[in-house]
């Protein structure tokens, strides 16, 4: 697949993430994700709220799904979400209710590895128990933890190529990238390009970045969809 970029709008009011959403479109930003704060903030109303305001535009709900699978993926679809986050340390069965949601509703499965002990079989197993992507996932406080203690920072890109060779489907990292990791990703064989907390959100403050976002994500976007998929 060609390159996507996604931004991830990791924000806690409806009014700010669709002016950020709206902003993003114009600088060419493919995918919008309804991101975890806003989930928990505004909840299936964020949902709606950008599905109506971007008809045609594909909504990534980052539920980070650990239970209650069905449900929870049932109601993201019928919100507008194409596509719901189920986590690869849930139990095998609700990581397969996500996925009969999934058909059931019309909404794709991206299958989450944050903190697996083995990042690379995690990635496997979300596969093989259906999911249609794989976000390859170091987590905000797992980074922020280990480079207070002193020590080197884990980065997706740390085994973001093996994850990819282990894997079929179409694979996302996330967690710390700079600007140029991220850009770089499709050369890792990762087609889907996140953007967000710190990219174009403030991480501290969960709220829209200051300076020239717009121009910035432009620039983003054309680096992105020039190149191929390695």
């Amino acid at each position: 697949m060609k390159p996507i970029v996604q931004i991830s709008l990791d924000l806690t009011n409806i009014d700010e993430a669709l002016e950020t959403a709206a902003l993003a479109r114009r600088a060419g930003v493919d995918w919008l994700e309804a991101g975890t704060p806003l989930i928990l903030a505004e909840g299936l109303h964020g949902v709606r709220a950008l599905r109506e305001a971007f008809p045609d535009v594909p909504v990534v709900a980052d539920l980070k799904t650990m239970d209650g699978g069905y449900l929870e993926a049932e109601m993201m679809a019928k919100a507008g979400a194409t596509q719901v986050v189920v986590m690869a340390q849930a139990h095998e069965e609700t990581i397969k209710c996500v996925v009969q949601a999934g058909k059931d509703f019309g909404c794709e499965v991206m299958g989450d590895n944050l903190n697996c002990a083995d990042m690379v079989s995690g990635a496997k197993r979300l596969e093989d128990l259906g999911c249609g992507y794989v976000i390859h996932h170091i987590g905000y406080d797992e980074r922020r933890g280990i480079a207070a203690a002193g020590h080197r920072m884990p980065n997706p890109l740390d085994q973001l190529r093996e994850v990819v060779d282990a894997v079929r489907v179409p694979v996302q990292a996330v967690g710390g990238l700079s600007l140029e990791q991220a850009i770089a990703c499709p050369q890792y064989g990762a087609p889907l390009v996140v953007l967000g907390a710190p990219l174009t959100i403030d991480a501290d403050a969960f709220k829209t970045a200051d300076g020239d976002l717009e121009t910035s994500l432009r620039m983003i976007c054309e680096a992105v969809h020039a190149q191929e998929v390695a």
